[in-house]
C-alpha cells in the first residue's frame, strides 16, 4: 500500500489485477488493444483519406496512429510541442539525464491501456516515490508547525491510524467499496452497473467534503482536516474537497492512486516514439511509414478556426491562414480552447454539448523542480551533538507550509539528481502564480528550511529552478478537468459524443477526445481511451468495422452505456 491513509479495505485477492475498467463505461480497452484481429478496418477505397487530428499531446498521437494504421492519412495540428502535458523538460547546462516532469509524472499499474503503448514504443518504468511508499526512503509529515518521520505508516501518531480507519469506513460504508473492489476485479459488469448507477443517482450532487461530513466515520473536524493535508496516495486531497465525490470514487476503485510507477527517461518519450514509430502491421502505407514522414517530421501549426462547410465536412484554418477541409477531425485539445483560443461555428457541436464544455471545470498546478549534485537527503541525520540520529536528513514532505508536497527523485547515491520542491493544486497553485521561478525556489527553500533547520538544500543546487503553472499556460489554462457536484450530465454528454449516429446529421464528424472528455481526467488512461472512442468512430463513419471476435466500445456501447440521469 503506498498511501499516508491507505485506499480503503484490503483486496479480497490481492493477486488478481485490477483495471480502469470502469465504473461509468466497463469496457476492456486493454483485451481490444492486444486483439490480434486489431481494432478494425476501413475499406480500401477509403484508403488515404485525410483526417485532421487537432493537438499532438498523448490523445491526439495514439488516434493519429491507430487511424494511420488503418489506412487512414492523419493530419496532426499541434499549437506548441508533441506530448501535450506530458511534457518533460531538462535542466540548462546540466546533463540530458535530469528532467523534470512539468505534467503527468506518475501512472497505476491500472492503466492498462496505457500500460500497451508503453510496452509498444520500449519504455521501461519504475516505482515512484510517493509518501510512505516502498521507493520511498522515508517521508515526513508536517503538520502546523509539528514534524513526524516515518518508513511505514505505523510510525506516525495514532491519530493518523484513526484517520485511515475512518476513510476505510466512510468508502465501505458510503460507497460499497468491497463489493465493488471485487466486481472491477472480476470485471463483472452486471454487478458494477448496478453499484455505480444507485451511486450516481445519490451522489451526484454532493461534494468530497460532503461525502466525508455525512459519514459517522468523520464526525470530528481534527480528523477531516488532517485527512485533507495528507489525503491517500499521493498525499493531501483538500484542494479536491469542493469537486463531485463521484470523481474521487472513480480514483479509488480504480486504485488510480496506488503504486505508482514513472517513465524512465520522461513521460514525454511516449507520445515522441508513437510519432517516430514505423508499425510493423500497417494498411496501404509501405512499411517504413510513421506518423513523422507523413508529416515532414513536424505537425500543422495552431488551429485558428474550424467551421462546417458544404456536404458537413470539418474545415480547418491554422496559424499560418492555410486552410484545409476534412470529412472528418477528432479535437483532443482541453475543450475550452474551443470556447477562446479557436473560433468555432456554433454548428460544430449541439447546443447541450456547448454548453457541457462551457461547465467544464479545471483545477490550477504549479510545480518546481531544482537539480542538485546527489541525493544527499539519504546521509544520516545528527543531532545537536553530532550522534547519528537513524534518519535521512531529509524525506518526502507532505506539509501545510507553502510547499504542500516534496518529491526526491534520483537514480543511484552518486549521481545528479532532482528534487519537486513543490507540487500544489488550486488555491495552493494560485499563490505561485505572481512569482518568477526564482522567487518561487526562494519561497520553498524557506519553508523547507523550518521544517529541516540543518539542511542547506540551497549548496547542493547546481541548475536554475524550471516550473510551470498549467492555468498560465496558453493552451492549457488549468491542469485537468474535475466534475463539480451536479456535473455528471455534462460529462456524460462529452464522454459519449463518439457515437455520432444519435446526434443529427449536420452536427457529426467532429470527435471529442482527451482526458477531459473521459470519466478519468489527469490520468494519461483516459486520453487513450477516449482516443480509442474518437478511432472507433472514425472508422464507423467511413463505413469501417471491427472484427467479429473484437467488438469495439461502440459495438458494445448500448449493453454498458454510462448511468443516464433524468435531464428535468
Amino acid at each position: 500500500m503506498t498511501s499516508t491513509v491507505p485506499n480503503a479495505v484490503q483486496h479480497t485477492d490481492a493477486t488478481e489485477p485490477i483495471t480502469m475498467f470502469g465504473p461509468d463505461f466497463p469496457y476492456a480497452y486493454d483485451d481490444f488493444l492486444a486483439h490480434p484481429a486489431g481494432i478494425g478496418q476501413i475499406p480500401a477505397t477509403e484508403h488515404g483519406s485525410e483526417i485532421a487530428v487537432i493537438g499532438g499531446g498523448l490523445s491526439g498521437i495514439v488516434a493519429a496512429y491507430e487511424l494511420m494504421k488503418m489506412g487512414l492519412r492523419p493530419v496532426v495540428y499541434e499549437a506548441d510541442e508533441i506530448g501535450g502535458r506530458l511534457r518533460t523538460v531538462g535542466f540548462d547546462g546540466c546533463g540530458p539525464e535530469l528532467t523534470a516532469e512539468m505534467g503527468a509524472m506518475r501512472f497505476p499499474p491500472s492503466s492498462t491501456a496505457l500500460q500497451h503503448y508503453i510496452d509498444l514504443v520500449g519504455l521501461e518504468t519504475k516505482p515512484f516515490p510517493n509518501p510512505l511508499s516502498p521507493a520511498t526512503p522515508s517521508t515526513v509529515v508536517d503538520l502546523k508547525g509539528t514534524s513526524h518521520y516515518a518508513r511505514t505508516v505505523d510510525d506516525l501518531p495514532q491519530v493518523y491510524r484513526e484517520v485511515m480507519d475512518a476513510w476505510n469506513r466512510c468508502l465501505e460504508e458510503g460507497a460499497d467499496f468491497s463489493d465493488m473492489n471485487r466486481a472491477m476485479r472480476e470485471r463483472d459488469v452486471p454487478r458494477i452497473r448496478e453499484i455505480w448507477a444507485e451511486l450516481v443517482h445519490k451522489l451526484d450532487n454532493q461534494t468530497f467534503y460532503g461525502f466525508l461530513c455525512d459519514s459517522d466515520a468523520f464526525k470530528s473536524f481534527r480528523h477531516r482536516e488532517i485527512f485533507g493535508q495528507v489525503g491517500f496516495g499521493t498525499g493531501g486531497w483538500d484542494t479536491d474537497f469542493p469537486n463531485s465525490i463521484l470523481e474521487i470514487l472513480r480514483v479509488v476503485y480504480t486504485e488510480a492512486d496506488d503504486h505508482h510507477r514513472s517513465i524512465v527517461g520522461g513521460s514525454q518519450q511516449l507520445p515522441l516514439r508513437l510519432w517516430d514509430r514505423e508499425p510493423q502491421k500497417i494498411v496501404h502505407w509501405p512499411l517504413g511509414t510513421s506518423l513523422s514522414s507523413l508529416h515532414g517530421g513536424e505537425p500543422r501549426p495552431a488551429v485558428t478556426r474550424l467551421h462546417r462547410t458544404a456536404g458537413n465536412r470539418i474545415t480547418v484554418t491554422d496559424a499560418t491562414g492555410d486552410i484545409r477541409t476534412y470529412p472528418a477531425a477528432i479535437f483532443t485539445g482541453q475543450s475550452w480552447l474551443l470556447l477562446s483560443k479557436i473560433d468555432c461555428d456554433d454548428a460544430l457541436f449541439p447546443i447541450d454539448h456547448w454548453t457541457a464544455m462551457e461547465r467544464t471545470h479545471y483545477m490550477e498546478s504549479s510545480k518546481l523542480f531544482v537539480p542538485v549534485d546527489r541525493p544527499f537527503w539519504l546521509d544520516e541525520a545528527v543531532d545537536g551533538r553530532g550522534v547519528p540520529t537513524g534518519r535521512d536528513v531529509m524525506s518526502m514532505t507532505l506539509t501545510d507550509r507553502m510547499t504542500r508536497g516534496t518529491y526526491l527523485l534520483d537514480d543511484g547515491p552518486d549521481r545528479p539528481a532532482v528534487i519537486c520542491l513543490s507540487y500544489t493544486w488550486c488555491d495552493d497553485s494560485l499563490k505561485w502564480l505572481p512569482l518568477s521561478p526564482n522567487e518561487r525556489m526562494d519561497v520553498m527553500l524557506k519553508s523547507l528550511g523550518e521544517i529541516y533547520p540543518g539542511v542547506d538544500i540551497k549548496k547542493h543546487i547546481i541548475g536554475n529552478p524550471v516550473t510551470v503553472s498549467w492555468e498560465n499556460e496558453p493552451y492549457f489554462m488549468g491542469a485537468f478537468k474535475a466534475n463539480l457536484p451536479g456535473h455528471y450530465r455534462y460529462q456524460r454528454r462529452l464522454f459519449t459524443h463518439f457515437m455520432q449516429d444519435r446526434l443529427p446529421a449536420d452536427r457529426r464528424g467532429l470527435f471529442l477526445a482527451g482526458d477531459d472528455i473521459s470519466w478519468t481526467a489527469g490520468w494519461a488512461e483516459g486520453a487513450v481511451q477516449t482516443a480509442l472512442n474518437a478511432v472507433w468512430g472514425v472508422m464507423t463513419q467511413f463505413g469501417g468495422a471491427t472484427d467479429a471476435t473484437n467488438p469495439g466500445p461502440g459495438d458494445v456501447f448500448d449493453d454498458i452505456a454510462p448511468v443516464e440521469l433524468p435531464e428535468d
